[in-house]
């Protein structure tokens, strides 16, 4: 007889699961029973992740800056899996580079990516998430920001702008639909071994932040994964409102 995992039956989406969090995130919530959606931009990278998970992993190439795309994959997981009761939103990138050079198309595409995305990620999948939590079901919104939401540093600027802005996202609809039964967990991960560092344009503090991430012992993603996946499998009773994880070190 198989045992009951504690994410039997439930529907998850998860954005940015390509690599990092995202992709270590969907491997863990597919391994606590749940049917795993896949969303990223790389379309080979989802597919093989999905067909290790196997049967219960769908995998949809979606750009999240673009909430047409958004839309139709919410209506092709209704179609396939039924309405959606957890949603990680983690797609993000992050362009560091000093202030005064006014990088603006990074900023750009900072706050597309970290603050539109985010937006358009709830509000796509939002009706399934109410549909959930109405019928007394569990329902789970998790935001993955970051420890920069708080902790500051030189060169960080815009991009803790946009995670600051997510973090105070999270904390609003947290405020405006947890009489209906909608948990949303606000998960803020410290220094964490991923590709996000990986994308940052400014060669000089690129190397400057991987010399710094070589001196501690960073996070893995599984570590992040690990904490969501407890989270989002208490009762409904119980509501992790935040989660601040960072390196000992």
């Amino acid at each position: 007889m198989n045992a009951v995992k504690p994410l039997d039956g439930r529907v998850a989406v998860v954005t940015g699961a390509s690599s990092g969090i995202g992709a270590a995130t969907a491997v863990r919530l597919a391994a606590d029973g749940a049917r795993v959606v896949l969303l990223a931009r790389r379309t080979e990278r989802i597919e093989a992740l999905a067909a290790t998970i196997g049967e219960n992993a769908l995998a949809l190439t979606v750009d999240v800056t673009d909430p047409a795309e958004l839309d139709a994959a919410a209506r092709t997981v209704a179609s396939v899996f039924g309405a959606v009761d957890l949603v990680v939103a983690n797609a993000g990138v992050m362009l560091i580079a000093p202030f005064a050079e006014g990088r603006r198309d990074e900023w750009q595409q900072m706050l597309s990516l970290n603050v539109m995305g985010v937006l358009d990620t709830v509000r796509a999948f939002l009706p399934g998430l109410l549909e959930n939590a109405d019928a007394g079901r569990a329902a789970d919104l998790v935001i993955v920001s970051s420890l920069g939401a708080r902790q500051f540093s030189p060169g960080f600027g815009v991009y803790s702008v946009t995670k600051a802005g997510v973090s105070a996202l999270a904390a609003s609809l947290r405020a405006e639909f947890a009489e209906r039964g909608l948990r949303v967990t606000n998960v803020e991960p410290g220094v964490t071994d991923s590709e996000l560092g990986s994308k940052i344009l400014h060669d000089e503090w690129r190397e400057m932040l991987n010399a710094r991430k070589a001196k501690m012992n960073t996070l893995a993603a599984e570590d992040i994964a690990d904490a969501i996946a407890d989270a989002v499998a208490r009762g409904r009773n119980v509501h992790i409102r935040e989660l601040i994880v960072h390196p000992t070190s």
